[in-house]
């Protein structure tokens, strides 16, 4: 089984950026999620995806 990949981005604004990212993996076969969650505008929010990241299933947080 590959791994299960979140994507977390500080802002919408980064999707853009990130897409090349999401489009690599999807590429390799690699499943992926994307957040919005910003350290600074919303640190629960990012504290509970990295606290959820493994029962969700997810190797690796980008």
């Amino acid at each position: 089984m590959k791994p299960k990949v979140a994507v977390v981005m500080g802002s919408e604004s980064d999707r853009e950026v990130m897409k090349k990212a999401v489009e690599q993996l999807e590429a390799l076969g690699i499943s992926c999620e994307t957040f919005v969650a910003s350290a600074h505008r919303t640190p629960e929010r990012a504290v509970g995806i990295a606290q959820e990241a493994e029962e969700r299933g997810f190797k690796v947080i980008i």
